[in-house]
């Protein structure tokens, strides 16, 4: 792999119930458990800042497959929402996509979310890990 950019973070404290700080300063926040799991719900959680990044990353590999294929993608958007659950080794995640695309059929955008889920990193980086399922919608 060729090095585009790099993030570094650092976590401190409790883990969940610490603190998190990207080197450049931009993520700088107590972190907290969400009340389903005991906590205060006051702050963010590792899961919250995984469903942005997923969200954020695959709406861009979702507009750049839309380019390559010459269709029109505005006023697309993306939602992820990632669950934390327990399985025979511990914990794991599980990952819904919905991705809607104002002004085309389902199955045409159904098509790019797949073709999308290819060349996202984030889809990449977890294929064969976790349960991900995309889905094309229509709000």
């Amino acid at each position: 792999m060729e090095t585009i950019y790099t993030a570094e973070a650092l976590a401190t404290g409790g883990g969940r119930d610490g603190h998190v700080r990207t080197t450049d300063g931009i993520v700088d926040t107590d972190l907290a458990l969400p009340r389903a799991m005991g906590g205060a719900e006051n702050a963010p959680n590792p899961e919250l800042f995984f469903a942005a990044g997923y969200a954020a990353c695959f709406h861009g590999a979702l507009q750049l497959v839309a380019g390559n294929e010459g269709a029109s993608i505005d006023g697309s958007s993306v939602g992820s929402r990632v669950s934390l659950g327990k399985d025979d080794e511990g914990f794991a995640l599980a990952v819904e996509i919905e991705v809607h695309i104002p002004d085309m059929d389902l199955d045409s955008a159904q098509k790019l979310a797949d073709t999308a889920h290819t060349v996202c990193p984030y889809s990449r980086a977890t294929s064969g890990n976790i349960e991900v399922t995309v889905t094309a919608v229509e709000d």
